[in-house]
């Protein structure tokens, strides 16, 4: 860091220097012309301090501005970014030595130099720090890794990207966009092999995660082999090492991909695990792909819901999709002035789509019925409610308001909200999601309801809710305050190519809202029955005491035992009036929990079954794609390299043009009245005057 100071005359001429220099000499003549009594050398010098002190002082008079320019040279940031994943040490060329290889991209930053900013990372499904020679990334992840520079390293003079992966990635975008946003040279080095070897696999198993007690359900297995000619696969699934179907598959041709249809029964309630397996050929490069596991919940029956409305609205499909989405719900819509009153009681839960509309009211039978049966109520707010009918139907948000519009707000969630969990993931969704459409007005809430999410009216962040649970007359509630739950779903596929944040939000509302038919005063349940073992799983608790009212004063036990024997205990932490877990990402296995509370006098117990199924994407591509590498280089330009290159790449860097030191300057201006240095020169300079000439008895 560099400091340049300048002196600068803003509106007035640098001619009157020489004013004030002839200014100061006039006077040191005219006071000292006449003092010939005085030494020759003491005369000369008190002249020079008068001449100097004279010229400062008029000087500061003409107001100059003391400029200072702060010179910062940014070295060029160089990025080494490896993947750590599974496949790359697994699907490895006959002539590459992971380790050596990770050794070789740790020199570039001694072949560099003092010249660069080197900074190394590994990636797999999320960005670390440093390198790694580990390779246990189970994965893939590039456009991540791409995200989380272009966050980092923003605003900062980024000179290139090494890239060394083999091109394969099973999660996420395409690398290709998200490259486009860190706008510097991308080097790329090919790791794996683009050849395609002897090898049979399980490309991908599409199955549903819940069926029903007595159907039989659909399970589609995506076979794949290479160089595998003529040979015979056996396809078998098994439950409990008891073979369920089994089918012989005839390869036909070099490069064989093909979709095997399997019908499964499910026999008894609960959770199924289901092995596929594929019987290995002789020289085959890896079996660990040969096997997939997945797990089905059984059920008793389908909740059923009934969303009712006034008027067609692309919501009402929105809905509808999204909940369906999860097995264990039957989405029926309808308008409102043909609801069947005498079935209502077959179903868990009402939605109300922007009920009671405006210019109508709800029917009298049908509003009888709800409060008769204590149905759970979901009521959707739009422009075409009657905000005063809806005031009147519920207590949980009232909206008042003397002006019919609607104004555009955003998603924030509450962090202290208790009632249920959400995922980390989904909530991040919210800060990206569109706006929705919600009437315009103040909102109050005379109960004390649970609220997850709050609006955000541009970038202020309000109080008012945007969706709030609650309880009126024995009955649960919810209330959503804004329509536009359309466009949600189709921004998050045009961002993620899934639902599954707007598909949690009304599933886990629903989990809520039709769970008062639990009347156990202790409930545990997990977030869902399966998760990934990368994920964190997540676990609920509620506890009720004697007037049925939520509290989570005594501590909650929980033990998640594995059928390999694992133990693991935790402890709820308290959340709003409830309880919460978040167990972590746990071995994959099959987990039975027993949890247990104790209040006063009483003790409650809960027990319960989840699973932590383990991720073999890794296997289920052995051929590197080199042809994603080279575009990545060629569009950002850059070049691709094989390992064995690895020792070019210091030189290639230094000889690209663009990659090169950026001085930033910050120039500063101030007053020069306002420097104490220039009154401590003035200062001593008449000082040191002053006492010269009493020395020599002229004071």
């Amino acid at each position: 860091m560099v400091f340049l100071f300048s002196i600068t005359w803003g509106t007035v001429s640098a001619w009157w220097l020489l004013a004030c220099v002839a200014l100061g000499l006039f006077y040191a003549w005219f006071f000292y012309r006449r003092q010939n009594h005085l030494n020759s050398l003491i005369k000369y010098l008190l002249s020079a301090f008068r001449v100097i002190a004279v010229t400062v002082i008029s000087l500061l008079l003409l107001s100059p501005l003391l400029k200072t320019i702060t010179r910062d040279p940014q070295k060029p940031l160089i990025i080494i970014a490896q993947d750590n994943s599974s496949s790359v040490s697994l699907f490895k060329s006959k002539d590459f030595n992971p380790e050596k290889f990770v050794n070789q991209l740790g020199e570039l930053k001694k072949d560099l130099g003092s010249d660069y900013d080197v900074r190394e990372f590994n990636f797999s499904r999320e960005l670390k720090d440093s390198l790694s020679v580990k390779f246990d990334g189970r994965q893939t992840d590039i456009s991540a890794a791409f995200k989380g520079f272009t966050e980092r390293f923003s605003n900062q003079n980024v000179g290139a990207l090494v890239l060394a992966t083999d091109g394969l990635y099973n999660k996420g975008s395409s690398p290709q966009y998200a490259a486009r946003d860190l706008k510097t040279s991308i080097y790329t080095i090919a790791l794996g092999d683009t050849a395609p070897r002897r090898d049979i696999l399980i490309g991908n198993v599409n199955y549903n995660k819940t069926a029903f007690l007595g159907n039989d359900f659909e399970v589609e297995v995506l076979t794949e082999a290479y160089q595998s000619k003529g040979d015979g696969i056996r396809l078998k699934v098994s439950e409990d090492g008891s073979t369920v179907v089994s089918q012989n598959i005839i390869v036909p041709s070099t490069d064989f991909r093909k979709v095997i249809p399997l019908k499964l029964h499910a026999d008894k309630k609960g959770i199924h695990k289901f092995t596929i397996s594929l019987q290995p050929v002789p020289n085959e490069i890896s079996t660990e792909n040969n096997i997939e596991t997945f797990y089905v919940e059984v059920l008793d029956s389908k909740q059923k819901i009934l969303l009712l409305y006034n008027g067609p609205h692309p919501d009402i499909s929105a809905i509808k999709l999204s909940l369906e989405s999860n097995r264990n719900y039957e989405v029926k819509t309808a308008l409102v002035t043909d609801a069947d009153v005498a079935k209502l009681s077959i179903y868990s839960l009402v939605i109300l789509y922007q009920l009671p509309a405006s210019g109508s009211v709800l029917p009298p039978p049908l509003q009888n019925q709800l409060t008769k049966l204590k149905v759970p109520l979901w009521y959707i707010v739009g422009a075409q409610s009657d905000i005063p009918q809806l005031n009147r139907l519920q207590r949980i948000l009232q909206i008042s308001g003397t002006r019919q519009d609607m104004q555009e707000v955003f998603t924030s969630p509450k962090t202290d909200f208790s009632a249920f969990t959400l995922s980390d993931s989904t909530r991040r969704e919210f800060d990206v999601l569109p706006p929705l459409l919600a009437p315009f007005g103040n909102y109050s809430m005379p109960s004390t309801p649970f609220v997850l999410l709050k609006q955000r009216i541009g970038r202020v962040e309000t109080s008012y809710p945007l969706l709030a649970f609650g309880e009126d007359a024995g009955i649960r509630i919810a209330v959503l305050s804004a329509e536009g739950i359309w466009k949600w779903r189709l921004a998050e596929f045009s961002t993620n190519g899934n639902h599954r944040a707007i598909e949690e939000l009304l599933s886990q509302s629903v989990q809520y809202l039709t769970a008062k038919g639990d009347r156990s005063r202790f409930r545990v349940y997990p977030a869902k029955n399966a998760f990934d073992e990368s994920d964190d799983v997540l676990l609920n608790a509620e506890l009720y005491n004697d007037a049925l009212e939520l509290i989570n004063i005594p501590d909650v036990k929980i033990d998640l035992k594995g059928k390999s024997g694992k133990t693991f205990s935790f402890i709820f932490t308290r959340n709003g009036n409830s309880y919460q877990l978040n167990a972590g990402t746990l071995p994959p296995d099959e987990y039975s929990y027993h949890a247990g509370a104790k209040l006063g006098d009483k003790s409650f117990t809960a027990e319960g079954e989840l699973v932590v199924k383990s991720v073999n994407a890794e296997t289920r591509q052995s051929a590197a794609d080199h042809k994603l590498l080279y575009t990545l280089a060629k569009e950002s330009g850059g070049q691709m390299l094989l390992p064995s290159q690895v020792n070019q790449l210091a030189e290639l860097i230094r000889k690209n043009e663009g990659i090169k030191t950026i001085v930033y300057d910050d120039e500063t201006y101030r007053d020069l009245i306002d420097d104490k240095l220039v009154f401590a020169l003035i200062l001593i300079l008449l000082s040191a005057e002053w006492y010269l000439r009493k020395h020599e008895g002229e004071v």
